[in-house]
């Protein structure tokens, strides 16, 4: 665990349908969450959604914007984006971590209402937190590959003070 709690406090839209049915955050097979959270150096091996308690010994924890699942992220209204923001700010302030990682920068975009945001590091900071908005692993996102989404990933592990991690024995 990181040093007086989280190093980075990773954030999704909301619960899809198998993330709902299963309890695991991105279970949908085909998202990219994990594959690229272990290409990017988060953690020394790839994690199975059912997994996802092991975030915690590397510092890390996960949460959504939106608690109500949906098939796709479209589905959800600005208004649920805009009260998740500030359930997510409440949410952080109480976590403390160093670094708060939306998962979706037009997520980002609409709950804490910068509709100029880019990914990456933000200006925006929760207290002493500070905001990176990173590209969506969904299937659906085409824009990024596994690849250019892991460069982004490690830009955050790197800005958090993370070394790669590194396989046991």
């Amino acid at each position: 665990m990181a040093e007086g709690g989280l190093a980075v406090l990773f954030c999704g839209i909301n619960p899809g349908l198998m993330t709902a049915a299963t309890g695991h955050h991105f279970a949908r097979p085909g998202n990219r969450f994990w594959p690229v959270l272990h290409l990017s150096g988060f953690t020394p091996r790839l994690l199975r959604p059912d997994e996802q308690g092991e975030l915690l010994s590397y510092g890390l924890g996960i949460t959504n914007v939106v608690a109500r699942p949906t098939a796709r992220a479209d589905e959800l209204s600005r208004e649920e984006y805009v009260e998740g923001g500030r359930l997510l700010t409440e949410k952080v302030r109480r976590l403390e971590p160093r670094w708060l990682a939306v998962v979706g920068v037009t997520a980002y975009r609409t709950a804490f209402g910068e509709p100029k945001a880019a990914i990456g590091p933000q200006e925006r900071t929760i207290g002493a937190t500070r905001v990176w908005a990173l590209p969506n692993p969904s299937g659906l996102n085409a824009h990024w590959t596994a690849a250019t989404m892991a460069e982004e990933y490690a830009r955050l592990r790197e800005a958090a003070g993370r070394p790669p991690a590194q396989p046991g024995p």
